[in-house]
């Protein structure tokens, strides 16, 4: 068997590693930035300390803020149209997987137009082109979206997340500081640190894992495990957001290049028809499914317990699955995340929808264990 494994180029990490952005500008041979971004971002003066470190090279920029949560189809033709205008060279990607997966489509349709349509870019689009130049300052800690091969849009005319997967798409340098982090809100550092965990006990789990990943995986889970917490209460952590921002990068890593599971499957109809948060629908339904997937999965699940510091000597494999889903769930009720889709506004007459949408999603057929359009209704009814 094969296994590929694809990362960006280069890389940096750390509070303050914004400031690396003018060197690796001219390194580059880049002139003017497409700043991708959303007016949040801007309001609350995150998106500034990153133009501030433009400012002072003397870089010119152009600002495209019309990115919304769950990005959508026009979202990224209006970006299309706003690069073709603004002169730029390279596109600058401030914010969470919003930001960035938007980004990534501009990129890729700007130097591949026959894709212009851009519903034609769902699943593994042949593209010819690698995108315009991207790089990628992640404000969240949870999508990795700056180091992976994927990104997602909506549709919104058939409702539905289209998951994109190129090779080309992968911005050439990812700038993870931690300080873009420290204003991030307790919710939502709460529900993109679960979306970072979902990402590596899936990644984990998932039929295309393999040695590599699984390394990167378990480090990202006893990270996530050591740090989340601290992150949502203590929000100026230094030690603790920046620990966050790596690891979510590491779960992205791997997953990038081996896949995801029915957690995402079911999350993404979640987000294209009642707009819930990616993360939270992730966190609300991961504890159900790992119990779900267990018997499929026993000797990860060993190594997942042992991760989250849960693991006690001599528990058979079964009783180290109980624990970490356990565990798992009761991390998401300390940082508050909603524990049923009634919560959210879903009514039990909307699961059958989302059941026949989840059952053909791209993520779907990495599940470990087989799933059926009837056994995801009833993974639903029970998140309910």
């Amino acid at each position: 068997m094969i296994n590929r494994f694809v990362l960006n180029e280069v890389s940096y990490f750390g509070p303050g590693a914004r400031e690396v952005l003018p060197q690796e500008i001219k390194r580059l041979g880049l002139h003017k930035a497409f700043v991708a971004t959303d007016k949040d971002l801007i309001k609350f003066g995150v998106a500034g300390k990153v133009l501030k470190v433009l400012e002072n090279a003397g870089i010119p920029y152009e600002i495209f803020s019309e990115i919304k949560p769950n990005p959508t189809v026009n979202n990224v033709k209006a970006g299309v149209e706003a690069f073709a205008k603004s002169g730029a060279d390279f596109i600058l990607a401030i914010g969470g997987g919003s930001s960035i997966d938007t980004s990534k489509a501009i990129g890729i349709i700007t130097n591949n137009p026959d894709f212009g349509d851009v519903v034609s870019l769902e699943g593994v689009a042949p593209t010819k082109k690698k995108s315009v130049p991207i790089i990628a300052l992640p404000t969240t800690a949870g999508t990795a979206a700056e180091v992976t091969i994927n990104y997602v849009i909506t549709d919104e005319e058939n409702h539905k997340k289209m998951v994109c997967v190129d090779l080309n798409d992968i911005p050439a340098i990812a700038i993870v500081d931690a300080e873009l982090m420290y204003t991030l809100p307790k919710g939502l550092t709460a529900s993109t640190g679960l979306d970072a965990l979902t990402h590596a006990i899936e990644g984990l789990i998932t039929k295309g894992a393999w040695e590599m990943s699984d390394m990167f995986e378990i480090k990202a889970i006893e990270m996530i495990a050591r740090y989340l917490e601290t992150a949502v209460f203590e929000p100026t952590n230094a030690e603790a957001r920046n620990g966050m921002a790596v690891a979510q990068y590491i779960a992205g890593m791997a997953f990038s290049n081996v896949g995801l599971g029915v957690v995402h499957g079911m999350a993404h109809p979640l987000g294209a028809i009642f707009d819930v948060p990616h993360g939270v629908a992730n966190a609300l339904l991961l504890p159900v499914i790992m119990e779900f997937n267990a018997p499929a999965a026993l000797t990860k699940y060993v190594d997942i317990a042992k991760a989250m510091n849960v693991y006690k000597d001599g528990m058979s494999q079964e009783e180290a699955a109980k624990a970490v889903v356990e565990a798992v769930k009761a991390l998401s009720v300390k940082v508050g995340i909603p524990q049923h889709l009634s919560e959210l506004g879903i009514k039990e007459e909307d699961l059958p929808r989302l059941a026949a949408s989840a059952i053909a999603d791209v993520c779907t057929p990495g599940n470990p264990r087989e799933v059926t359009e009837e056994i995801i209704l009833e993974l639903y009814k029970k998140a309910f």
